[in-house]
This record gives structure tokens, sequence and C-alpha cells, in this order.
């Protein structure tokens, strides 16, 4: 693997490479991450059955949508905290066993109440986008931290759409297995559980802190302190430092725009489909997770073009791209909630979705740079903006008065409009220098070679 010889950050993805301590790290974050969301959203497409049970109305299942990503809003913005203080090796291992829990948990809801509380619960384990997005930024350098980041955290995303086709496999393999409906979807969930505790075992003794190894064996208190001497002078920032800066807020705002959407739709695409187009609960998941799956190179060829503009055109061509897909979500989604015709609800949906994940992507290749000393806090603070766009989003289909397809019309206006705030995030001329000099410096000089017998 090819690194720079200041931080020893990779140059290059190799994406057939399991080596240390790059790539291995790599490929761990974003399996830890897929297995995380299909916890995460394990009962979505088994809510037809959960709500046959449990007697569940419109509004019920509205609050249990909000809860499921509610939590997670303060969960991201103090994981990267974690991630700044402790290592993402840490925190990552920490929150998959501990997250475990309330997704195993989960099938000992017997009614609304505490069906409610663990889909809350469950939400905690959302927080492992941040220490993925937060790892691979530290282990890869300008040139492909855009691509990095936007890969890691689609193919992890890709776990929404996983679950919307596996787990109502997995409850009909229970069912085939003798189980009632009441109790399959509860067996069910315990799959993804104890997946991500042996990913957490796996996470702690395969991957580092930084590419120069774990806190612990550096002697440092954080990634700031690798820096070199400017950074060690100055000191790493405080969080209030990092909230006040206008830019992490609108990128915040964006985020909500973009993933906070996503969430959204992987809570209620079967249903949907389900309810307006009269599918079995098979096909219904089937369809919803078309959506998720367009994470397998929506979202990295997001982060790829952002890299790509940022190489062009500097940091402010990172942010113009961003405001395109942005505002051609916005648009998507308006005409996806016209589609009354099943195929052509598909074809639009497929549309919007790469929108969406491109523009995720996008702002990922963003993030990185807004604060290079506080990675971390930046990366928890926007990403916490995902979630909490999709829990003011939930409330729009909480409501008995407002149909499915009128709320995501409502959404896509509010995307639209958010896409401007893009202009809102600068950079000043000394960001772009730096910029300008660590992107000729990962691209064009000499390299070290570390692992050979692994690399390539």
């Amino acid at each position: 693997m090819k690194t720079t010889k200041d931080t020893n950050k990779a140059t290059r993805i190799n994406l057939f490479s399991f080596a240390a301590p790059h790539m291995r790290t790599f490929h761990l974050s974003w399996i830890s991450f897929f297995l995380c969301f299909f916890g995460w959203f394990g009962v979505a497409p088994l809510m037809a059955v959960i709500r046959e049970e449990l007697s569940l109305t419109q509004s019920q299942i509205g609050n249990t949508i909000i809860a499921s990503v509610a939590i997670t809003v303060i969960a991201r913005i103090f994981i990267g905290r974690f991630c700044d203080k402790y290592g993402p090796r840490l925190t990552y291992t920490v929150l998959l066993i501990f997250g475990s829990i309330p997704v195993i948990g989960v099938g000992l809801s017997n009614s609304y109440e505490t069906f409610l509380l663990f889909r809350l619960a469950i939400g905690i384990i959302g927080a492992s986008f941040v220490i993925t997005q937060y790892h691979t930024s530290v282990m890869f350098a300008d040139n492909v931290v855009g691509t990095a980041n936007a890969t890691s955290a689609g193919w992890g995303n890709m776990g929404g759409g996983a679950t919307q086709m596996i787990m109502p496999m997995i409850f009909a393999g229970f069912v085939f297995l003798g189980f009632e409906d009441t109790s399959a979807w509860r067996w069910a969930m315990v799959v993804p559980g104890v997946l991500m505790i042996v990913l957490g075992i796996l996470y702690y003794n395969f991957t580092t802190d930084t590419p120069k190894g774990n806190f612990s064996e550096l002697e440092v208190d954080s990634v700031a302190e690798l820096e070199g001497d400017d950074a060690e002078q100055e000191g790493e920032p405080s969080m209030l430092d990092v909230m006040k800066d206008y830019r992490v807020w609108s990128l915040f705002a964006i985020y909500g725009a973009s993933f906070g959407i996503e969430l959204t739709i992987n809570n209620i695409a079967a249903i949907y489909y389900y309810d307006y187009f009269s599918l079995d609960l098979e096909t219904a998941g089937l369809i919803a997770g078309l959506f998720g799956l367009m994470n397998l190179f929506a979202r990295p060829l997001g982060g790829y073009l952002g890299d790509k503009f940022g190489i062009e055109f500097g940091l402010k061509g990172r942010v113009r791209f961003l405001f395109v897909m942005l505002f051609l979500e916005g648009l998507a989604l308006m005409l996806f909630s016209s589609m009354t015709v099943l195929t052509l609800a598909i074809g639009t949906m497929i549309v919007f979705s790469l929108c969406v994940q491109m523009a995720e992507g996008a702002t990922y290749s963003v993030v990185p740079f807004v604060n290079r000393k506080a990675v971390g806090a930046v990366s928890g603070i926007v990403g916490a903006g995902g979630n909490a766009g999709a829990v003011m989003a939930g409330f729009l289909f909480k409501y008995e008065s407002i149909t499915y397809p009128e709320a995501l019309f409502v959404l896509g206006v509010v995307v639209s409009i958010t896409s401007l705030l893009a202009f809102t995030v600068r950079f000043s001329f000394g960001d772009e220098k730096e910029a300008l000099y660590e992107l000729e410096e990962a691209i064009s000089e000499p390299v070290l070679q570390t692992e050979p017998a692994l690399a390539d």
C-alpha cells in the first residue's frame, strides 16, 4: 500500500487488498457499519407483521420511526469526541458489542410502549457511521479521502437495503421451521445482533487507531497530536470551537436533507409499497431494498466525483458539486412522490436513490477539510444532522391527515431549498492553499511501501 511520508496515510485504494492497517481497517469498518445498519432497520421490512400483532396505528408507527433515529442525533455528536479521545478501534468495539443488546432484545416487545423503547435504544448503533468516517479519514490521504469515506459509508449503508430483502427471508425461514409469525420476527432479530458481537471482537483485534498504530502504543491522546509541530503548539480545538463554525451547521442541515431522507425511506419504503401498490411482504421488501442497494456504487461515485472536482477546482469545487447533487435529489423526490404506476415508481425511486446517495458522498468529501484537527467532532455533528433530518421528516408520516405521497412531495421541496446552503460553505485562501499543497504531496511525492507482502 502506498503512503505519504509524513502521516503514513494511503494515497491509493486497493479494494482487493486486506493489507494492514489501511485496507484492513477500510473493509472491517464498512462491514461493521453494514451490520449496524442491518440491525438498526431490521424491523422496518417486518412492520406489516408487527403492526398487526401489536395493533399499531399510523401515528404510533410514526413515533417508532422518529424514535429509531432520534437518539442517534445525540449519539453521533458525542461519538466523534470519543474517537478523538479514545481512538476509533476501542470506540467501535464497544458500540458493536453493547449495541447488539437492544437489537436482540427488541424481540421481547409485547406492547407499543416496549417496542417504542427498544427502537429508541437501537438508534444508538447509528453512531457507527461517524466512527467509520473518522477511521477512513485518518487512514487515507487527501487525493482519495472523499472516495474512501463515500465507499465505506455507501457499502455500509447497503445494510439498509439488504435488510429490506433479507429480513423477510430470515422471517420466512423461521416460519418454515415451525415458528408462528408472532415469534418468527423476534427470532429474526437475533441474527444481526449475534453478528455484531462477532464483528466487535474482530475489529478490536485486527485494526489500529491510526496508520502509525494505536493511541496507547504511540502515547498520544488524539489524532491531532500526530499532525505535526503546528498542531501540537496550537492544541486540539474544543467542542465549543467546532460548534462555533457556521460551516459545520450548514453541512449539518445539508446532511439532514440527504442522509436524513435516506433513513426516512428505509423506514417507510416497504410499508409504502405494501399499502399503496397492494404487494405482499416479500415483494414490497425486495423493491424497497433496491433503494438501499444503490449504495453499492452511488455514494462511492459521489465521493469519487467530489475528489475529482476538488482536484480540478479546489475545495470550492467539492462544494459546488454537492449543491448540484442535493438540488437534483429534491427534484427527483418530488417526481417519485407523484408516481402511481408501480414500474414508474420503481424507476423514479432508483433515480432519486442515485441522487440522494451521491449527495451524501459529496458531503463527506467536504467534511474532512472543515477542521483537520477535529475530524471526529465535525464528522459527529454533521452525521447527527442526518438523523435530525430524519426526525423532522418523521413527523410528516405521523399524522393521519397527510398521506405518504404528500409527505414525500413536501420533503422534496424542502431538500431543493436546503441545497442553497451549500453556497455558505466557504474556505479561506489559506485553506485552499493548504489543501492544494497536501494534494500535490499525496499525488507526486515519493511514497513508502508498507506491508509489501500484502499490498497490491
